[in-house]
């Protein structure tokens, strides 16, 4: 085979230069890549020794370069700030978290000294995050902590110093209405129709004093009631105020609506603008199961002999929170072999109530502290002359025991004279809504 005169070649590949830069930059999809590389086609034998002939004849060698026109990378920039998200766990304090986080303790005292904010910091709980930001050397540049989904606190540095500001987001708020009857039970019913049980708890609570939840449902018994949804960004974040609720049970109707009074200060009344509330709850915790009732001629079962059993046994599990069964003053809380750890509260000049064989006490509570109703003073336990984790519950009337689940007990105030106008307007708005949603979906079921 004929081969072309060593000037022909060079003639011919001085010719092809041209058509080929101009069939790449009309096509230029065809050698750029979608990352901003480009292939390039130079000839072999212009990438290796300058010995190596100017065309040998070789394949062509497709190399993957980058873009002559594109901007090239930066390199760091120089150190930069960490940001470290600490998981608060059971015992942790926020000295114990700038330990883990390699934070000194005298940049906390200063945080701690940022103002009124910085006290939030010292009740902090299991499951919270803390988001430090620190720069390289462990300073610490910013701290961030939410109490609450709608609640952040951030402590900025400014100097040696700390600057603090409180973020506060503001949810958008949907009424909703929720029907029931119950087959087995309140909390079963109230989950079949998309209740979470701290929604359900609330319910109950509002009609405490007039339902024994435990003794007095009944299948067939039905409720409902009209309550806030809170959500952010389109989720759902949580529960508002039940606005109204009514209560049906072995013949029986209850009703509740939610007023506030001119001092803010919410509660909930029958329509007439009494107080669903009693000065006394009849149980101060969430029970399982009554294990002893109230009776004055009980056998004792551990001393063998009649011993009068003057108050009532819940069952409950070691660590259920038990609640001041009212407003009152704490007489005496201690310790002795029969009664284990105790509490006396003090209600007015008529009542006492009394906690036995508690795990421990809530946190402040001793001689002297006032307490409101619903109030965390103890814990369930088995202390004492106690056979199993239960409450024993007392309630004395001028010094005189009374059974608790049949005592009378005195109301709580009803709605203020000078409220009762605006409190009949808004009673019969929240009642009419509620009435109107009920007989909707009647409606609704009655075409299914």
């Amino acid at each position: 085979m004929s081969r072309f005169p060593k000037t022909h070649a060079i003639f011919a590949l001085l010719l092809a230069l041209p058509l080929t830069s101009a069939l790449l930059a009309s096509n230029p999809i065809a050698h750029r890549t979608q990352s901003g590389a480009v292939l390039d086609l130079t000839p072999a034998s212009q990438m290796s020794s300058l010995d190596a002939p100017l065309w040998g004849g070789g394949p062509l060698e497709l190399k993957l370069g980058v873009d002559p026109g594109a901007v090239p990378e930066q390199g760091p920039a120089g150190p930069v700030a960490k940001e470290i998200i600490e998981t608060v766990r059971r015992g942790d304090s926020l000295a114990k978290l700038f330990a883990r986080s390699a934070i000194s303790p005298k940049q906390l005292a200063a945080l701690m000294q940022s103002g009124p904010l910085a006290e939030k910091l010292r009740h902090i709980y299991a499951g919270q995050e803390v988001t430090f930001l620190t720069s390289p050397d462990k300073e610490l540049l910013k701290l961030s902590y939410s109490p609450g989904r709608l609640e952040t606190l951030e402590f900025e540095r400014n100097g040696d110093s700390f600057g603090a500001k409180r973020i506060e987001r503001v949810p958008a708020v949907t009424t909703t209405y929720r029907h029931a009857t119950i087959n087995q039970s309140l909390f079963t019913a109230s989950q079949k129709i998309g209740l979470r049980d701290d929604l359900t708890l609330r319910l109950a609570q509002i009609f405490q004093w007039d339902i024994d939840f435990v003794f007095d449902i009944r299948r067939g018994d039905e409720f409902s009631l009209v309550f806030e949804e809170q959500q952010l960004s389109g989720k759902f974040i949580g529960y508002g105020r039940i606005l109204a609720a009514d209560f049906a049970t072995q013949g029986r109707r209850y009703q509740a609506v939610y007023f506030e009074d001119a001092n803010g200060h919410g509660d909930y009344y029958t329509p007439t603008g009494e107080s669903m509330r009693k000065a006394f709850l009849r149980a101060p915790v969430e029970f399982s199961r009554i294990s002893s009732n109230y009776n004055p001629r009980r056998l004792h079962p551990i001393r063998k002999r009649v011993m009068p059993h003057r108050g009532i046994d819940y069952a409950a599990p070691t660590g259920t929170p038990i609640l001041a069964a009212g407003d009152g003053r704490v007489l005496s809380a201690g310790r002795t072999a029969p009664n284990g750890n105790y509490i006396v509260l003090q209600h007015g000049e008529r009542f006492q109530t009394k906690y036995l064989h508690l795990s421990k006490f809530g946190r402040g509570i001793k001689r002297g502290v006032r307490v409101h109703q619903g109030q965390v003073i103890g814990y369930v336990g088995a202390t004492g002359w106690a056979t199993a984790s239960h409450l024993h519950y007392e309630f004395l009337v001028n010094g005189v025991h009374q059974n608790p689940r049949t005592v009378a007990l005195p109301k709580a105030a009803p709605v203020p004279a000078g409220q009762r106008a605006k409190f009949q307007v808004q009673s019969a708005k929240r009642l009419a809504l509620l009435s109107s949603y009920k007989k909707t979906e009647l409606q609704i079921a009655a075409t299914r």
